[in-house]
């Protein structure tokens, strides 16, 4: 049964003489929502959604909740009130967007999923046409961007060579214009979450566990209410970031061969100014301007690589500590658990996910 708002369920029983198709088999499909600070953006957006999930068939709604200053957890627990399948994964503290969305594959139980943001950029009306590809034999059905309306120019030309940029040096083909907007079946979603990275950049994790891939174009629309909680420029150039440092050596490489370059004009300087001096006897020209333009250069190469090989290390020592990318405070109207027959022998949930106790 869901409690009040003011006391509600954390870890609860199911819901005696409910008709949430859930308790009882996995829904067909799981709607992953992380959340931030959108109070107002809820319930339009779940008016929107609910049907369009229902004419796919059972369906969970997952809110992954990043806790904000405004109303969003209130407004998200009236709503479960209302509708049984909605439910809502609340964080200890704010983790970020990505660990959000990690989050939700964890603890999603449908038979497919997808990612969906709440501001309706994004149209929920596409998801059938997504859920359809899946039927037909896919693994995995990105939404590509066709088209961003009113977006700024520097937004879209970053958007643009950024894509680009990142798959000429990353390992995998991470697909262009695409964000997190797509559908999974349960075989993607269970490899997901065998992944261990702490950085959970979902649109190169996909594209690393492979599987038949497509798309659906579609035109991205402005936000329904409200403005983005997301930085508009700093926000892009950490995906950048995330895309080649976590699946790429190649700044790593590109700086070892930056160096040799330079070791090798500087080099060959060096050898022309001795012949010119032992050879033709003449004066190479040296100063205060040449050696503080040589000493400029060389301190900014060696600040870039420094900054490079720092990235690498960070994530290194990120992977190392070994923390959970997320820790869950709790988990509001959960599914029903699973009959004692499909639980594996030992099996125990893990540290940062809650126990479902019946």
């Amino acid at each position: 049964m869901v409690e009040q708002p003011a006391e509600p369920t954390i870890l609860g029983a199911p819901r005696n003489g409910s008709s949430d198709a859930a308790d009882a088999n996995p829904p067909d499909i799981s709607l992953v929502v992380p959340v931030f600070r959108e109070e107002k953006s809820i319930r339009i957006f779940l008016a929107r959604v609910e049907p369009i999930l229902a004419s796919i068939g059972s369906y969970e709604i997952l809110f992954c909740y990043d806790p904000s200053p405004d109303r969003t957890k209130e407004v998200i627990l009236e709503e479960i009130l209302r509708n049984p399948r909605i439910r809502l994964l609340s964080f200890s503290r704010r983790f970020g967007q990505p660990a959000a969305v990690m989050a939700g594959l964890h603890h999603c139980v449908g038979r497919s999923c997808v990612v969906l943001d709440v501001d309706l950029q994004d149209p929920p009306e596409l998801i059938p046409q997504l859920h359809e590809k899946l039927r037909q034999g896919y693994d995995v059905v990105l939404a590509k961007r066709r088209r961003r309306s009113k977006e700024p120019a520097v937004r879209r030309l970053m958007s643009f060579v950024g894509y680009r940029v990142i798959n000429a040096l990353s390992d995998v083909e991470i697909p262009k214009d695409t964000g997190e907007f797509r559908i999974m079946n349960r075989r993607v979603i269970d490899e997901l979450c065998r992944l261990k990275e702490g950085h959970g950049f979902l649109r190169g994790l996909v594209a690393f566990v492979g599987f038949n891939q497509t798309f659906v174009e579609f035109d991205r629309s402005e936000r329904a209410v409200g403005d983005s909680n997301y930085p508009r420029y700093f926000g892009s150039i950490r995906i950048g970031l995330n895309g080649i440092i976590g699946f790429s050596t190649a700044l790593l490489t590109g700086t070892l061969f930056a160096g040799l370059a330079i070791a090798g004009g500087a080099l060959l300087i060096g050898l022309y100014v001795a012949v010119e001096k032992l050879v033709f006897a003449k004066d190479y020209p040296l100063g205060l301007p040449t050696i503080t333009l040589l000493i400029a250069l060389l301190g900014g190469v060696q600040l870039v690589a420094i900054g490079i090989l720092g990235e690498y290390i960070g994530r290194v020592y990120d992977e190392v500590k070994g923390r959970p990318s997320y820790i869950v405070d709790r988990f509001f109207n959960p599914p029903a658990p699973p009959p004692p027959a499909q639980v594996a022998h030992g099996d125990k949930p893990s540290a940062t996910e809650p126990e479902i106790r019946s």
